[in-house]
């Protein structure tokens, strides 16, 4: 069902709206005339992206927020419904990105990278759920990534809190069915995008594989976008929004011994960088 019939109030809350897929996600909305919530902790990005809203035909509300903090999406929650008398969809999008071998990852940036990718999702969750069920309708979406279902090397805190991310929505999306409220999970790989903006690794031969990967992505924030939201209209759970990162979950879940063969051997090799490279374009192609 389009998204304008099933949710005629037309009113979306996307955390870490200011750049990026948050951004994206704020035009595509717009383009079908929708009342936007901005809820970014960067308020000039922040207005950027209200300015960009208004131009494609959206109606945007600024909303300061930190993520990490729960008062703050409360705040959110409290601020949208004082304007708009109610709200449809959230999505869970802010984020950052990491890289790193396991043991040399300092314990503060775990906490980092779990208070923006993981605790940032329960805290919306949280303060947006009751108002759900109490009106026994809405949509949560919550943007994980591939690394959730992939778990590549030298990635463990960005792969834990993705696969975490993954794991509540999948809970979620039991949980509540009983209450008409429709769930999905976002799981794109790499594509272009300003992630590595606040990317965090303590080896600078991993922010230039980052980048590498980044770099070379010739799919666009605005065509994950784009997926995602024709995903919502089809109530899809998992929305895995290119075919490398379709490929590489069917073969994770069909034949998983190889696939860690595979990727194994690859890494064993000491051409990691430039195989992976490779086998990826492999992975784009077939399927």
């Amino acid at each position: 069902m389009h998204l304008n019939k099933k949710f005629p109030g037309k009113r979306v809350v996307i955390t870490g709206a200011g750049s990026g897929l948050g951004r994206a996600l704020a035009l595509e909305f717009a383009k079908r005339n929708w009342n936007i919530a901005i809820a970014e902790i960067n308020n000039e990005r922040a207005r950027e992206t209200a300015e960009m809203v208004k131009q494609e035909g959206g109606k945007p509300l600024v909303v300061h927020c930190d993520v990490t903090k729960p008062e703050d999406l409360d705040n959110v929650l409290k601020k949208v419904l004082k304007e708009w008398h109610g709200v449809d969809i959230l999505i869970n999008n802010a984020g950052v990105a990491s890289a790193g071998w396991f043991e040399k990852i300092p314990l503060e940036k775990w906490d980092w990278i779990i208070g923006l990718n993981t605790n940032s999702i329960i805290h919306g969750c949280r303060s947006f759920i009751p108002y759900f069920k109490e009106r026994k309708s809405g949509y949560i979406v919550n943007v994980a990534s591939n690394a959730g279902i992939a778990s590549l090397p030298e990635m463990a805190s960005y792969n834990a809190t993705k696969a975490a991310a993954i794991s509540l929505t999948e809970t979620l999306r039991i949980e509540l069915s009983a209450s008409n409220i429709g769930v999905s999970v976002v799981c794109p790989t790499f594509f272009k995008t300003n992630l590595m903006d606040q990317f965090s690794s303590p080896d600078e031969r991993q922010r230039q594989l980052a980048d590498t990967f980044f770099g070379n992505a010739k799919v666009t924030s605005e065509k994950v976008a784009h997926h995602t939201i024709k995903s919502i209209e089809k109530n899809r759970f998992y929305i895995i929004t290119q075919k490398d990162g379709r490929n590489m979950w069917r073969m994770k879940r069909w034949t998983p011994e190889l696939y860690f063969k595979i990727f194994g051997l690859i890494y064993k090799t000491g051409f990691f960088d430039r195989h992976l490279v490779k086998l990826l374009k492999v992975l784009n192609v077939v399927g």
